[in-house]
């Protein structure tokens, strides 16, 4: 008898749970796609001794694609961020007669935990994978024009958000940086040729990175203003940049202002109905 209530119990807790199990796949999530295009428009200065000792200055201009979308398997906690930058500077040095252009490319894919707080704030924090390519080139030298620029590092990444109403209008205030932790990076020798490189010399062109060597803080403070389904991007992008290896030093440092568009989509297959208690979960509040 005993035997056979238990049986019974532990049936009823399995259909019990099985039920829940089918009630909690039913709902649908969805997850729209927060997308932001800018231009980013500002000054830039380099100093990079393998081309010269002395700081050039000048413009920066750019162009910024962000991606964000809540995790599909825990889309309340975790956030997941593409970042992607391509930038051209032209600079030139104190006396105007002799210019230093560069070229770059920056990607990330961040995965952030976040934290939703009163009042419609929100912040999150988490590791992202970076990859920065890049090139400095001044004209006026001969036999060394260029100074390449590559690093693949793990970045610490956080941001802090506001999401709310002024004068009526939906806003979204948001402050975000980066930082490299560890890594590897390129650099040749003091004075060793690319075409030395090209020849064969491939010893000591690869470095361990970390922040005694490799500094960068890249940072954004942007202000979404919605208009309906499309919102105005509006606000500013730091970037902090230097490291020092085989007596080699470089620093850089830009100040952009950033002006784009932004917005959320979300992608549904017309095959599949919706249930009636389907969820929407922003990454962005």
């Amino acid at each position: 008898m005993k035997r056979t209530i238990t049986f019974t119990l532990i049936l009823a807790l399995g259909l019990l749970l099985k039920t829940a199990a089918a009630q909690t796949d039913s709902i649908d999530i969805l997850r729209p796609v927060n997308a932001a295009y800018t231009l980013q428009i500002g000054s830039a200065h380099h100093a990079d001794t393998y081309l010269s000792p002395i700081k050039y200055s000048g413009w920066s201009a750019g162009f910024g694609y962000q991606r964000r979308q809540a995790f599909k398997a825990s889309p309340l906690e975790w956030v997941t961020q593409l970042r992607l930058d391509i930038d051209v500077d032209r600079t030139q040095n104190i006396s105007g007669n002799a210019t230093m252009w560069y070229a770059g490319l920056d990607f990330s894919y961040a995965f952030l935990h976040r934290w939703k707080l009163p009042k419609g704030f929100s912040a999150g924090i988490g590791p992202a994978m970076a990859l920065n390519l890049g090139c400095l080139y001044l004209e006026r030298n001969g036999n060394n024009p260029a100074s390449a620029k590559a690093a693949l590092t793990i970045n610490a990444d956080g941001y802090a958000a506001w999401n709310g109403t002024v004068f009526n209008t939906p806003l979204t205030l948001r402050y975000q940086a980066s930082m490299p932790v560890t890594g590897a990076f390129f650099s040749p020798d003091y004075g060793e040729l690319y075409y030395e490189i090209y020849l064969g010399n491939h010893s000591n062109l690869c470095h361990f990175a970390w922040p005694g060597n490799y500094f960068r803080l890249r940072h954004w403070l942007t202000a979404d203003i919605s208009f309906g389904g499309t919102s105005l991007q509006i606000g500013y992008r730091g970037d902090i940049f230097s490291t020092k290896v085989n007596n080699i030093v470089t620093r850089t440092f830009t100040h952009c202002a950033i002006i784009g568009l932004s917005g959320e989509w979300i992608s549904i297959n017309p095959r599949k109905k919706l249930s009636s208690e389907a969820r929407i979960i922003s990454a962005t509040y």
